[in-house]
């Protein structure tokens, strides 16, 4: 195995300062000046609408080499980012890819690979869903499909770009988990429980790849007005119509609701995402922050995630095995 000096950096006052603003920085238009990534290769999941979307666009147009996935192709918000690339001269290319299937996955990386000439420099996993309602009323069905897309989705992508990013001994993986990743709020069906699983799933990754040179970044946003709202108020409906009297007889006043949420009301930019990925590509490596929140208004769950890197550090620090890992991630 690689030694570990990937952040033998971290120890320079100057270094352990830059990366302590960037960690509390909430908003990512605080960056004053565009960041290039020329020369960086950059595959996305979920690219049909959402972060997905504006990412591609704001990578590509930042110099990079945009591979925008998205599933049920051929369809008309891949013909309209293919049609925007041709008129911007933007280097962004549509692979179809649905994060439910192993198969179209493997087919998609192995394509960006060669494409890209080698391993992927960035990995972007975006692609999700939500269904909301009390816990005990989602079925087997929607708790499947809510994990599958939601955390196993994130898993079956990031397996599949390692290997190669394993092989060029650099890369970076970033996870876009939510402020319900750390928080929960009542009646959000699997949600938290979803992305608190991300969240558990790439801090782990992110110390087991640090003698690989790899960084791991996970984004927590706030709400945004996204098509999250359109595609969740279609599966809760679906659920709401399936789900049995007996589990939805507990909570009328909930279930009555279902299906009915609006985030239209939400002003916060979208561009918050992008922006703030795009900085963090574009910092040396080694000195990219473990997590990130990204919020138009309130950042709950900041305390959360420093009490987390400190017990984290103070439980494994020490330890001759694990502590150069940890202490890797958090110092």
């Amino acid at each position: 195995m690689p030694t570990i000096d990937r952040r033998s950096l971290l120890a320079g006052a100057a270094a352990t300062t830059a990366l302590a603003a960037t960690a509390t920085r909430a908003r990512a238009d605080a960056v004053s000046a565009s960041p290039d990534l020329s020369g960086k290769s950059i595959l996305i999941t979920g690219c049909s609408s959402g972060f997905g979307r504006v990412g591609a666009e704001h990578y590509a147009r930042l110099g990079a080499k945009v591979f925008a996935t998205m599933r049920n192709l051929p369809r008309p918000e891949a013909a309209e980012l293919e049609r925007l690339a041709r008129d911007e001269d933007l280097d962004i290319t549509v692979l179809e890819l649905d994060v439910l299937d192993d198969e179209m996955v493997a087919r998609a990386v192995a394509e960006a690979e060669r494409q890209a000439g080698g391993a992927l420099d960035v990995l972007v996993n975006n692609a999700g869903i939500g269904i909301s309602g009390p816990i005990e009323v989602q079925d087997m069905e929607a708790t499947r499909l809510a994990f599958d897309t939601n955390v196993f989705g994130y898993y079956r992508v990031a397996r599949a770009v390692l290997p190669a990013m394993r092989a060029a001994g650099s890369g970076q993986i970033f996870a876009v988990s939510s402020q319900l990743g750390r928080v929960i709020v009542p009646y959000g069906g699997h949600y938290s429980a979803n992305k608190f699983a991300v969240e558990a799933m790439f801090e782990q990754l992110a110390y087991e790849l640090v003698p690989h040179n790899i960084d791991v970044t996970i984004i927590e946003p706030g709400g945004y007005p996204t098509r999250v709202w359109v595609n969740r108020n279609i599966y809760t409906s679906a659920l709401k119509d399936r789900a049995a009297e007996v589990h939805k007889a507990g909570y009328p006043e909930i279930v009555a609701r279902m299906g009915t949420e609006d985030g239209s009301g939400r002003t916060a930019d979208v561009m918050d995402i992008p922006h703030a990925i795009a900085e963090i590509i574009a910092m040396p490596p080694g000195t990219r922050p473990l997590r990130r929140a990204v919020s138009g208004s309130a950042i709950p769950q900041t305390e959360i995630n420093r009490v987390a890197a400190a017990t984290q550090v103070a439980w494994l620090g020490r330890s001759e095995r694990l502590g150069p890992l940890v202490r890797a991630v958090h110092e």
